[in-house]
């Protein structure tokens, strides 16, 4: 009989198993900010983005930094999961994800990213164009409607593939014998009426991330971790009253 949990359940399991490791886990998620938004700052300084060159060799970039970022989802993922599987845990686990199948976190956030960039195309073209117009109001007015639906059509596709492959990383380090392909296949195929509790899960996080924001930041610092817990929370509750993923 399966027995998943709640939101609520899940919640206060992560919770308990943060307790005590709070330092840890803070630490790791303010290393991996750092080093993301050290690079993305240096891209956003040396790459002009006014011109057409400029903004095609600024995506790019940026679409190589996301896929090498995988190497830390995997990592953050395998942090998580010893945590709450009750095992030590340190700052270098982050790292683990350039140990353990380093292609396969790359394949995987590459076709993650491929698909998130096709879906943003417009978004980008739209942003590129309104840049070019510069202050003047009334040339913008026309790309308003068609970026704002550029806006809501990426958004939704991101929440769509970040539900469908949410346990992707996961299983990785469960199923490391497992393909790319067949790791992606396994987290689409795990979600199969889960994306709704899923999404359920990360709505109720929203005033969390709202106080972080009016905090200015200092909040996410305990609210990452929180949620990520209990992500991991949910990932463990899934695969332990799910039999497709051992198939």
């Amino acid at each position: 009989m399966n027995q998943f949990k709640s939101s609520a359940e899940l919640k206060a399991s992560a919770r308990e198993h943060l307790l005590g490791h709070y330092g840890t886990v803070i630490g790791a998620e303010m290393l991996l900010l750092g080093l993301s938004g050290s690079v993305s700052l240096a891209v956003s300084l040396l790459v002009d983005i006014t011109t057409v060159i400029g903004s095609v060799i600024y995506y790019a970039i940026l679409f190589f930094i996301s896929v090498l970022m995988g190497l830390f989802t995997s990592g953050t993922c395998y942090l998580y999961l010893k945590l709450i599987c009750g095992r030590p845990v340190n700052v270098g686990d982050l790292f683990y994800g350039f140990q353990l199948a380093p292609d396969k976190a790359i394949t995987m956030q590459a076709w993650i990213t491929f698909l998130t960039y096709a879906a943003s195309l417009p978004q980008f073209i739209l942003t590129y164009k309104i840049s070019a117009v510069g202050t003047h109001v009334d040339k913008m007015i026309p790309f308003l409607l068609p970026y704002s639906l550029s806006l809501i059509f990426s958004g939704a596709v991101s929440v769509v593939l970040g539900l469908l492959y949410a346990q992707a990383f996961y299983l990785l380090h469960d199923f490391p014998q497992y393909t790319a392909k067949e790791l992606l296949k396994k987290s689409r195929r795990l979600m199969v009426h889960h994306k709704g509790r899923l999404f359920y899960l990360y709505v109720s996080f929203l005033p969390l991330m709202l106080l972080g924001l009016f905090s200015f930041g200092l909040a996410l610092l305990w609210v990452v971790p929180y949620m990520n817990a209990t992500q991991a929370e949910f990932f463990l509750n899934l695969i332990r009253n799910n039999t497709e993923a051992a198939d």
